[in-house]
């Protein structure tokens, strides 16, 4: 085992201090995590962003979600086995450190907390446009400073109050969405004419400029871009971003071998219907060709429903989606933090717990970073969006395929006599049958998966958007590298 492992999962106190709870409180409970599982799929990505993945593959942009999600259900299901057998704060870090190495753990924890600092740093720059909408007056960095004192305060008291917001959070999107899908089918089941008089059908699937695969497979065009169902790809993946979730909250739950399987097998219908469903219900309602971006899709066809304050509804949906993200990603980051000071990976301080057993210098250290990168964006939005938002796309990508690599080694280390919990002192077949959540195809999957993320590497490369998320991949995957030698030469 990696001497790393043999650190004392909790620090000892300092003399004259109370000591910490040893470890989190297990408080979230089945209807949190289905809940936060069910909204780690929607978020503003899919009220906006769907109109960019429409663009760019029409109809078929299904089929990308389709497979995506596909990929994207294998990558938690490969997290979940893990979990499951070892639900731990941390998820992926810890097991990285644990069944890997612990240059792994740090890259992997450390590129995750990363992440999500600038997916909420961006959440909380456009969350004053949100409010802007009914309280023009209001500065914009006020209602980010408001929205991050509140959602850090209720991260403070505990991980019941969080999984409380996160529930309510996500009870509003799905709503919203149900509702959307609930209205099309009315209009389709009617037949009405839309806006630009094409009659409401699924048919308009098939019948409008160039069929359900109207720019082909990858498609160069006169103005120098690529589109298409494979280009596609590279938007479609991102908005799965927060899938994993699920498991950074396996060491807070009551019944993990419950819950955690429970919650990930749902992810497939989630997908079906709220990714698959929803937009199918839009380009049988609204032609796809007239999503241009200019307004969501959702209000488009909330406009066709004859609901003309959708643009209103939306607004109030999108901030509780940015509030829910920024929630999620503050939770995670400290949680993560944890997990890496555990590790010796990080500061101790940032393993320590209060007494409603959360990690408050990683919340509050998480929160106190996120604010400055906050202040950049809005002093200067342009570098904050095209080159710090491309290190959290391509940062994702490392995130999933570290997942998959993890699982690989797992599942050797339990071969091998060394798993976790009742796997412990098992080896070969009998270790691995034992093994509850099993990964589908577990001998092959992980390689398949991995195939597919360097494939989406690949298409990045062919879009000028995107290619640049590569380049800053690579180089941030070097500075970490760095940075992990550089604290291993200080420890010695």
């Amino acid at each position: 085992m990696n001497a790393a492992n043999k650190r004392p999962y909790a620090p000892a106190a300092s003399p004259g201090q109370t000591p910490a709870p040893a470890t989190l409180r297990k408080s979230l409970k089945n209807r949190h995590i289905q809940l936060i599982a069910l909204g780690g799929a929607i978020g503003t990505g899919l009220f906006y962003g769907s109109s960019e993945s429409i663009a760019l593959a029409g109809p078929s942009i299904l089929l990308a979600y389709l497979v995506g999600g596909l990929a994207i259900f294998m990558i938690v299901r490969a997290l979940s086995e893990m979990s499951v057998e070892d639900p731990r704060a941390g998820a992926f870090s810890y097991y990285a450190t644990r069944y890997w190495s612990k240059r792994a753990g740090f890259v992997s924890g450390w590129n995750y907390w990363f992440n999500y600092i600038l997916v909420s740093m961006v959440e909380l720059s456009v969350v004053g446009s949100f409010v802007n909408y009914w309280f023009p007056a209001i500065p914009q960095w006020v209602s980010a400073a408001v929205f991050l004192v509140v959602i850090a305060a209720a991260n403070l008291l505990g991980v019941s109050k969080f999984g409380e917001f996160e529930f309510w959070f996500a009870i509003i999107k799905i709503v919203a969405v149900v509702a959307m899908i609930a209205g099309g089918l009315a209009v389709l089941a009617a037949g009405l004419p839309t806006d630009s008089g094409i009659r409401a059908s699924f048919a308009n699937w098939f019948a409008l400029d160039g069929g359900f695969l109207p720019n082909g497979l990858m498609q160069h065009t006169s103005d120098g871009q690529w589109t298409g169902l494979l280009m596609a790809l590279c938007v479609v993946m991102f908005s799965f971003g927060g899938t994993e979730l699920i498991g950074i909250t396996a060491g807070e739950t009551e019944d993990p071998r419950t819950t955690i399987p429970k919650a990930t097998n749902g992810i497939i219908w989630r997908i079906l219907v709220f990714y698959i469903g929803a937009l199918g219900v839009i380009m049988a309602v609204v032609p796809w060709n007239t999503i241009d971006g200019k307004t969501s899709p959702f209000v488009q066809i909330f406009d066709s429903v004859g609901v003309h304050a959708a643009a209103g509804i939306l607004n109030f949906v999108c901030l509780t989606a940015v509030m829910s993200v920024y929630n999620s990603g503050l939770y995670a980051n400290s949680r993560m933090l944890y997990s890496l000071a555990r590790q010796g990976n990080a500061p101790e301080i940032l393993g320590r717990l209060s007494f409603h057993g959360v990690p408050v210098a990683g919340v509050l250290a998480s929160a106190a970073v996120t604010a400055l990168a906050v202040v950049v964006v809005f002093l200067w939005p342009a570098f904050a969006f095209n080159y710090l938002m491309s290190i959290a796309t391509i940062a994702g990508v490392i995130n999933w395929s570290m997942i998959m690599v993890t699982e690989i080694h797992f599942r050797r280390h339990v071969a091998a006599g060394d798993g976790p919990g009742e796997l412990a002192g098992l080896t070969g077949d009998e270790a691995l049958g034992r093994i509850q959540f099993k990964l589908p195809l577990a001998r092959v999957m992980p390689y398949i998966v991995l195939a597919f993320l360097a494939l989406v590497v690949v298409l990045m490369c062919f879009s000028s958007s995107y290619r640049i998320a590569v380049i800053a991949g690579v180089i941030w995957l070097a500075i970490l590298l760095a940075a992990y030698q550089a604290t291993q030469a200080r420890g010695k």
